[in-house]
This record gives C-alpha cells, structure tokens and sequence, in this order.
C-alpha cells in the first residue's frame, strides 16, 4: 500500500480565505451545476495513456469558461485498480497514475483560485483487499480482531464449502469468496457486495467510524469543498446477515428495501459526518449516490442534520417522454420539500451509458446499451434534454463529454475492456467502457489531444471532430449550447435554486412550466407543436419560428423564454 501521506511533504492546509475565494454566495450547493471528471479519461499530462491530475488542473480554465460551479472527481486514491479506483487501498494517497499528494495540493488552489470548488469520491462501504486492514486480517486469522472490521463468517455446509447466506454481488456471483487460511486450510468466507478484491468493511466496528471521520479531516484540511459519497445507501447491513430468498436480486435493486443497502443504520453514520463538516467554513458538502426504491427513500438521506444532497437515479432512468418526465419532476419536488433539501438532475454518468445514445434507442433497454441506435435523433433529445434539466429547480450534474455530445463507444473490441462486471457472469450488463473512453481535445493527434501517448481504452474513428476545438466557437455546435445554456442559467434570477414548477398548458407529448418570468417549453414528440410565444427566445436548441403570437417547436425541441 502507498505511504504518501507519509513519505512526502504535507501539504499546507488550505486557508479560510483560499476557501472563501469561491464562497460567491451562500447556500452555492442549492442551484450548483457540478462537472463530473473521470481522472483516467479526462486529460494525460505525461503521455502515458492515462489521466492524472496534472491534466486535470492544466486543464480548469476549460471547466471555469465551461460556467460550472464545481468539479466531482471520481476516485484517483491509491489502489490496485481492480474496479477503475473504487477499491482503495489507502484512503490518504494519490495512486501513481494520477500523480502526488501535492499534485493534488495543487489541483485543489488552482480551482478555488478560478471560482471552481473541488468535490472528490469517497468510497465506506468497502475497501480494496489490499488495503493494510484486510492484509493484517487474512494474515492473523479467525477470531483475530482485525477479521472484525470487515464481515467474515464460518461457511455452512458440512465442511463450511457453502457460502454464509444466498447474498449475491452486484458483479455477479455470490457475495462471499472462501480464503485460505494462514496454515493453508480452506477458512472462512468474507462479504463483497461488488468485486472480490473489495471486501466490505463492518460498520458495525467502531475503529471503521473512527477511521473514516479521520479520513474525511484529513481532505477537508487539503482543502476540498466536499464528497461524493459512493455506495451511500451500504455500509449498514441487517442484523444477522439474514437469507434474501430470491436468486434474481439484481432485478430486486432499486424496487426493494435489501438487507444490505437503504437500511436505517445508515442515517445515524450521515449525522455524525454531518457535524465534522459543519466544523469548517466555505459551506462543504456531501453528495450521496443511494439506490433507493423511491424517490421518498431518498429524501431520508438529506434531512436537514445528514446530507446536503442526493442523485436522482429516478430521473436519470425516464424515457424521453412527457408524461413520465413530468411524473418524475414532481414526485421529486415533493418529496425534497419536506426536508428542505434541493432536487438533483443528472443525465449521465461514469456507470451508465451516455444519454446521447440512450435516447438515439427505443426505451425499455435499460442504462446499459450495446446499440448505437439512431445518431442523430439521439443527439438532438440530449441536447433538447439538457435543456430541460437545467431549467429545472435545482442542482444539475454534467458528465465529462456530454457537453461535446459523445456518445458511448458500443464497439469494444472484448479484449480491451476493462470493467470488472463484464468478466463476471450474471451480473452488471458490464458495459460501462462504453462511457469512459477518453474524451477529444482536438481534431488531430495523438488521442484526439487527450494525451501524447494513445489512450487506455481505444478512441473511434472521428472522434476528432467531436472534440473541444472543433467545437469552439462553432455556432450551433453542442458544446456552444452548453456554454451558453449555462451562461443564461447564471444571469436569469428565476433560474437555478428553488422547490417548484407552475405548469402549463401544452399539447400531449409537450412539457411546459413557468419559473417567475421563465418559461420553459419542452417537445418531447417526432412532430412540431405550435405553443404560445412566452416573450423573448433566450435559448433553444433548433431553431423556434414565431409568427402572430405563437411559436411552431420543432420536433425534440426545448426552448426558454423570458416575459422579461
């Protein structure tokens, strides 16, 4: 395991006054839209196919030009990489791949230093099994008490062959692996919801709080704005580990309560986190990724005394349809109300497949697409989709490359994937390659400007003239709307924060709400529909002709107006 938070030098903490450099205003998380970076495909400083941070950093005047308020960067922790970083195996380094401590250090002043906070993964509900803990606990055997902090048991069966109870991995399989014992006898099983090699730690041990509020000073001293917290809804599991009866659990997530995620437990953990928190300036937040069965559950995570916010996987799974669009917003808005929390929109994100080709499908397909499906249709209800989620009341999420429209890459070749879940059978579709490929720089290079060296997973064809540089300063192109989308969202005061939406009138298939003197009309239908003409056109993604008071939208269109 890496030893830097040893073997370097320590960062300076950062000041309260570095903080408050992108204190703008209070209460920054309500309307805040957050960038995700996925560090190994963002940019590569060093020509080594890889990511890191010094990519990243060299590359935050893009992200501040962008308007986004913050950046959420996905695990760059030491690690094994046995599931892309979401096995840690120490919690207080930087892996080599991505670069140093101080890289970090760095990363960290130069957000704040342009207006951008920085958010960074956390990973509780497992660690990787190289993780010093899990060593020691293989290495002193059963009834040691390092084997406490994580969930071993005896095996049933005559000879303890069979697994402690039917859990299965989200990857696939059971969720427990047999070790063999120090003196090389077959022992006990340990728990793993996800990979092998990320064992479950047990929180019912009160070294693995202990050692987790640790963690979360130590990045709030270097600096960070906040955490995105993965597996949120895990960590606890029901007492006694109890049988789940079924062997279809992975259709059961998110419809059900399991006995190992949503459980109750888990808020207690939050209000303990939540006072280290409030202990430092600048207003840092936690972001919950919880798999709940409804939007109601979710809402338990950010009470006023927990969470700050959650994602919303409801609205990230709706079809490009009115009516359930619609059903979604309000369930959402209702149920964050009560505990004063803001919605959160997100349209894609590192696990699922980008909303350009989700929607160039027929839906029913899941978040998880192996078919290209109609390019075209499906890059016009991502933008017209962009659209809609930012007018919403709210924070909004931004996964790397959509603002460039990129697609999934749903042509792999199988020997380079690198996703856990594709080498397991029964589990996760394990296609999730498709969204990670690194993104273009610019028309021509090496790796489209991503890095000198190629990249960790291959770029198709073309990828060149999707890129930032051909897309800057295009009129028309994907990324300009973005810029721009973002720029009006800042600049209209009935954008951004809020708990409601005042519906419309619309034709069927066609989405409208007024936020003040904001109107935003949304057609999700193949055809165009005439609406009224609320005022001025601030923006929209194809072109609104208005003639005598009313505008004809085209199809798969959204567009703002102002009465203003």
């Amino acid at each position: 395991m890496s030893q830097q938070h040893s073997a370097a030098p320590a960062p300076t903490p950062t000041t309260d006054a570095a903080v408050a450099t992108v204190a703008r205003r209070r209460d920054w998380w309500r309307d805040a839209v957050i960038y995700q970076v996925y560090p190994r495909s963002f940019a590569d400083s060093n020509g080594d196919g890889m990511g890191d941070l010094e990519g990243i950093r060299a590359r935050l005047p893009y992200l501040r030009d962008l308007g986004v308020d913050a950046v959420w960067l996905s695990p760059f922790y030491a690690s094994p990489q046995a599931d892309a970083g979401y096995d840690v195996a120490d919690y207080r380094a930087v892996d080599p791949m991505f670069g140093t401590l101080l890289d970090a250090d760095a990363l960290i002043r130069d957000a704040h230093g342009l207006g951008l906070r920085i958010i960074v993964d956390l990973v509780p509900n497992h660690s990787s099994d190289q993780h010093e803990w899990f060593k020691r606990a293989l290495a002193e055997g059963p009834g040691s008490p390092s084997r406490d902090r994580y969930h071993f048991r005896p095996g049933k069966g005559e000879n303890g062959e069979l697994p402690p109870n039917d859990w299965e991995s989200i990857f696939g399989g059971p969720a427990w692996t047999r070790v063999t014992e120090p003196d090389g006898t077959p022992g006990e099983w340990y728990l793993h919801l996800f990979a092998p090699e990320q064992p479950d730690f047990n929180w019912e041990h009160p070294a693995v709080g202990d050692e987790f509020r640790s963690i979360l000073r130590f990045w709030l001293d270097m600096g960070v704005d906040g955490f995105r917290i993965d597996v949120a809804h895990g960590m606890v599991k029901a007492e006694g580990l109890p049988d789940l009866g079924d062997h279809e659990q992975l259709k059961l997530l998110g419809n059900d309560v399991m006995p190992f995620f949503d459980q109750d437990g888990v808020h207690d953990i939050y209000r303990q986190w939540r006072l280290i928190l409030d202990e430092y300036s600048g207003e840092r937040i936690f972001v919950a990724e919880a798999w709940t069965p409804t939007v109601e559950r979710t809402a338990h995570y950010v009470r006023p005394d927990e969470l700050h916010q959650a994602f919303n996987f409801q609205y990230l799974g709706t079809h490009w349809d009115a009516e359930e669009l619609r059903t979604v917003i309000d369930r959402t808005l209702v149920a964050m109300r009560p505990v004063g929390a803001p919605a959160t929109w997100v349209l894609s994100n590192h696990d699922v497949t980008r909303h350009a080709t989700r929607f160039a499908n027929p839906p029913g397909l899941g978040t998880q697409i192996r078919l290209a499906g109609d390019r075209e249709l499906g890059l016009r209800r991502a933008r017209a989709a962009t659209l809609l989620m930012l007018a919403l009341p709210g924070s909004a999420y931004v996964y790397q490359g959509e603002e460039l429209g990129l697609p999934d890459v749903v042509d792999l070749p199988d020997e380079v994937r690198q996703d856990p879940a594709y080498f397991r059978g029964a589990g996760q579709d394990g296609y999730r390659d498709g969204c990670r490929v690194p993104i273009p720089w610019t028309r021509e290079g090496s790796s489209y400007g991503f890095g000198d060296g190629g990249s960790w997973l291959p770029q198709p064809e073309g990828w060149g003239e999707l890129s930032v540089e051909a897309q800057t300063g295009t009129p028309g192109s994907t990324l300009e709307l973005y810029r721009s989308a973002l720029a009006v969202r800042r600049d209209q005061a009935d954008l951004g924060a809020g708990d409601a939406v005042e519906w419309l009138p619309a034709p069927e298939g066609v989405l409208a709400f007024r936020r003040g003197e904001f109107v935003c009309v949304a057609n999700t239908t193949g055809e165009p529909v005439t609406v009224p003409a609320y005022g001025r056109v601030l923006i929209a993604n194809a072109e609104v002709a208005e003639t005598g008071g009313e505008a004809r939208v085209p199809a798969d269109t959204t567009v703002w107006w102002t009465a203003g």
